[in-house]
């Protein structure tokens, strides 16, 4: 295994906390348990308007009572509540390619719709610290008696992969041992394992656990191994971005995330959201 591969998995083992790794699903750990951010002063802010989607769900959507629900408005609620600004947070839902011009209007302080963090986007954006990532994650079949350390086990073994993805080029670099098999499409992939047709696949894990816990999947399969997470291959997770004038707000959005996060508030959102943890 290439020294990359290495050090992936042992920053992997940091970010899952050790009592989560234990439990079914795991929850995600961004943040050193020892690391303490000041409290913001946000007395001279008149007010937050966070800007996001309507059509991205878990992360937003409009709910059966025609509210504006999702993940990424409950965290929103939630960092509001531990800056205490309530009275003065506000959050907008707009269409996709509507939401960057209205923040160039300033018609928003803040954007939490996941906009990707790259050197671009800083050109335009603060960003908070990552929230939620995206890791890598095996699949296969309840049978199966693929298990850790999967980099082994998986040695000749057919890997169902999406064609051209970021996760195909993954799979051969880390795990070059195994054989890919390569798909158009997500659908594909996973008929593929319930159908028999190959030993695992390796994707999102998101979108595996949204599947392995769907009625398409007929509760055949299961998550392999654990999470694999690679930057330089999946990029670095969603974040809060703001104006390039609001470092400030940027740094108080990482103190309410680190808190909430410690609080343990932001394990009832994940679970709320992702009943089948990708972690």
């Amino acid at each position: 295994m290439r020294r990359g591969a290495i050090i992936f998995l042992a920053t992997l083992t940091m970010l899952i906390a050790p009592h989560a790794r234990a439990q079914s699903p795991a929850i995600p750990q961004f943040w050193d348990v020892k690391e303490r951010l000041p409290r913001p002063d946000l007395t001279d802010v008149p007010r937050i308007r966070f800007l996001t989607t309507i059509d991205f769900p878990p992360f937003n959507f409009i709910d059966s009572n025609g509210l504006l629900s999702g993940f990424h408005v409950d965290l929103a609620r939630a960092i509001c509540r531990e800056l205490e600004i309530m009275d003065r947070c506000q959050i907008q839902a707009l269409p996709w390619d509507e939401l960057e011009p209205a923040m160039q209007r300033s018609e928003g302080e803040a954007l939490i719709a996941g906009l990707a963090v790259t050197p671009e986007g800083r050109e335009k954006y603060v960003f908070s610290r990552s929230y939620l990532r995206f890791p890598a994650r095996f699949a296969v079949r309840n049978d199966s008696a693929l298990a850790e350390p999967i980099y082994k086990a998986i040695k000749g073994k057919t890997v169902g992969v999406i064609a051209g993805s970021e996760h195909e080029a993954m799979l051969r670099d880390f795990f070059p041992d195994a054989k890919p098999a390569a798909f158009d499409n997500a659908e594909a992939q996973f008929a593929a394992l319930k159908d028999g047709k190959v030993e695992a696949i390796f994707g999102d894990g998101m979108r595996f656990g949204f599947w392995l816990g769907g009625s398409v999947s007929e509760k055949c399969c299961r998550f392999a191994g654990g999470p694999y997470l690679a930057p330089e291959y999946l990029g670095n997770g969603l974040a809060i971005a703001v104006g390039l004038n609001h470092e400030k707000l940027a740094a108080a959005f990482d103190y309410a995330l680190r808190e909430i996060s410690a609080s343990g508030e932001f394990e009832e959102l994940y679970l709320r959201y992702f009943p089948i943890g990708f972690f």
